[in-house]
């Protein structure tokens, strides 16, 4: 049955649910800090980056066949090329969430920037970086593992998170944040993410028309509900780490958000479990990886897949990846279309914002494979109260 609609964000007392082994790092101002160009040398690396036995990392993981999806033939309109994209992202889809795209029609010139830019910020200086310095219960700014939130089981990794607003009138906005945070000799620098946020928007509104058709509801109606997105841009960079067996770039969880567009470099450590078995994604230019995130996985009523998903990383090579977070508008309700739900197939997620599930996994619970789960049941419980 239907489930009332929650529109504002009820206060937590205590956060439920939440694994004991990731507890919440006390502000006692003696937070480790993650200084990459340090750590990547040391050959007995800290406790807090160690993880447990049942969850260290399968470094050869074998591969996993996702299926390749030419956007080329589909986005000109070829109603051949349409009804076997929709065949392939469906199946996958369901299974687990994962494809590549091909022929998507973002610059090559334009991607390579966007990977030299990252090796340009973060082999910066760790004061250099700070300028950026994600706050606690923020999502965005730069950020040396989870230091300072979490007390154990910290990824081997730096990100730099930034917002990115479709609407006509933020423009600019990228090449301001960079500008107010990092000065004017990052002028280009945000000139670079602004052009590829504006096609990463572009392309997750073609890859939306696709997945409405491969759900049988219109081309647009998932298109015109992320018109105005309001979404996130984070760079990834994982040094090496002499330690690779003990530790995970980015620990096991399921994206939030409602779907990530990835581009890998060429040093591998993607990996998504299927069937009980950690696989990996191997790198390749020419595509990027799709993933669906929880939001989609509540617009579709529970037919398509947030899958787990982690990084591993190696002793030798820095990798590094561009993640492009699609999220709806704050004031969206995410809600599945009525071609969706039926007798047969009842409501399973209550209706949300997407700012209400950004706070939960900001300030009270570290997204792993049950974020929405656990979501979900938190607000069945107030909405009782």
């Amino acid at each position: 049955m239907a489930i009332d609609c929650i529109k504002t964000m009820p206060s937590i007392t205590t956060p439920q649910h939440h694994p004991k082994d990731q507890d919440q790092c006390k502000d006692d101002g003696k937070s480790f800090v993650f200084d990459a160009q340090v750590l990547r040398h040391q050959t007995n690396i800290p406790q807090q980056f160690v993880w447990p036995d049942h969850e260290k990392p399968n470094i050869n993981a074998p591969e996993l066949q996702v299926p390749l999806v030419d956007l080329g033939d589909f986005l000109s309109g070829n109603p051949v090329a349409a009804v076997e994209a929709s065949r392939l992202v469906g199946e996958a889809c369901k299974k687990h969430g994962f494809f590549l795209v091909v022929n998507h029609g973002v610059d090559k010139t334009l991607i390579a920037h966007a990977h030299n830019y990252v090796d340009t910020f973060f082999k910066l200086p760790l004061s250099e970086k700070q300028k950026a310095q994600r706050k606690i219960g923020e999502s965005c700014g730069y950020a040396s593992s989870f230091t300072g939130r979490f007390s154990s089981k910290l990824p081997w990794k730096e990100t730099l998170s930034f917002r990115y607003k479709a609407e006509e009138s933020s423009s600019k906005h990228i090449e301001e944040y960079f500008h107010n945070r990092m000065g004017e000799d990052f002028a280009e620098f945000g000139t670079v993410y602004q052009d590829y946020c504006e096609a990463m928007s572009t392309l997750s509104l073609g890859i939306m028309e696709l997945l409405g058709m491969s759900l049988g509801v219109s081309r647009e109606h998932f298109r015109e509900f992320f018109n105005e997105n309001d979404s996130i841009m984070r760079l990834n960079y994982y040094p090496p780490c002499q330690k690779p067996d003990l530790t995970l770039g980015t620990g096991p969880h399921c994206d939030p958000t409602s779907l990530t567009i990835l581009h890998q470099d060429q040093v591998g450590g993607l990996q998504v479990f299927v069937d009980n078995e950690w696989r990996s994604i191997n790198p390749n230019f020419d595509a990027f990886v799709v993933n669906i995130g929880d939001t989609f996985m509540a617009l579709s009523n529970g037919i398509y897949r947030s899958c787990l998903h982690r990084a591993v990383v190696n002793s030798q090579t820095p990798r590094k990846s561009l993640a492009f977070f699609l999220c709806p508008k704050n004031d969206k309700m995410v809600t599945p279309p009525h071609e969706l739900v039926d007798t047969c197939n009842p409501r399973i997620y209550p209706d949300f914002t997407w700012p209400m599930l950004l706070e939960f996994t900001q300030k009270h619970y570290r997204a792993d494979m049950k974020t929405l789960e656990v979501f979900t049941n938190w607000l069945h419980q107030r909405s009782l109260s």
